[in-house]
């Protein structure tokens, strides 16, 4: 006589979806905190372009929070850890706490101390360079030539970096991608300044010639 299999089947089965409920609670919980940490992102970027660097540092302070939170609920399943909306939140993350160093002239941080994944650290470094030019334009429109300059000098270091991390995207979550992006917004940006830079010369050759005309 052969024993009945079906309580140790409901048992086995019981505890899949147990821990399958407990996965999916993580999975709904990274979602939404996801998508908080990534507003507080954006919005910290908005802010430092308005020069509001204290706003935007206390978003940043907001979003490492929620950060913490997803990271706790989702390491112990990897699937939902490395998946792609919290990975991102990560990336958006780093991108606003680099560009916030960037523009202020302060020290790199770097993934320990923003306790996000390398991948996505480098991800978001790409980005926040790109997210330069739009300061580096607004630094031109407001005759900051040497601000200019020095921002633009930045997005090249980081390209230059960049362009030597060669592995597969598996790896990188995609890097070749946005630093082919980050190439083309330099290459952009360098035109633009260079211009600028062309244009502020003549027109200071031209004071300069009127001033001695002035005085002869």
């Amino acid at each position: 006589m052969t024993s009945d299999p079906a309580p140790s089947l409901h048992t086995i089965t019981g505890e899949i979806v147990q821990r399958f409920e407990a996965m999916g609670a993580a999975r709904d919980q990274a979602v939404s905190q996801g998508r908080q940490a990534i507003r507080l992102a954006a919005n910290a970027v908005r802010a430092m372009h308005r020069d509001a660097f204290d706003e935007a540092e206390a978003m940043l302070d907001e979003a490492n929070d929620v950060l913490s939170q997803i990271v706790d609920a989702t390491l112990p399943y990897p699937n939902v850890f490395w998946a792609g909306y919290v990975q991102d939140a990560m990336k958006e993350f780093a991108e606003a706490s680099i560009t916030l160093a960037l523009l202020r002239g302060d020290p790199l941080p770097d993934p320990d101390r923003l306790a996000v994944e390398d991948a996505a650290y480098l991800n978001g470094l790409a980005e926040a360079a790109s997210e330069l030019r739009r300061d580096t334009l607004d630094a031109l429109r407001g005759n900051r030539i040497q601000r200019a300059e020095s921002l633009m000098q930045s997005m090249d270091a980081i390209y230059s970096v960049l362009v030597t991390v060669d592995f597969p995207d598996a790896m990188t979550g995609g890097l070749r991608r946005n630093t082919d992006q980050l190439r083309a917004v330099l290459e952009r940006t360098r035109g633009d300044v260079t211009i600028a830079v062309r244009q502020n010369r003549l027109e200071q050759a031209l004071k300069a010639a009127e001033q001695r005309m002035a005085i002869g």
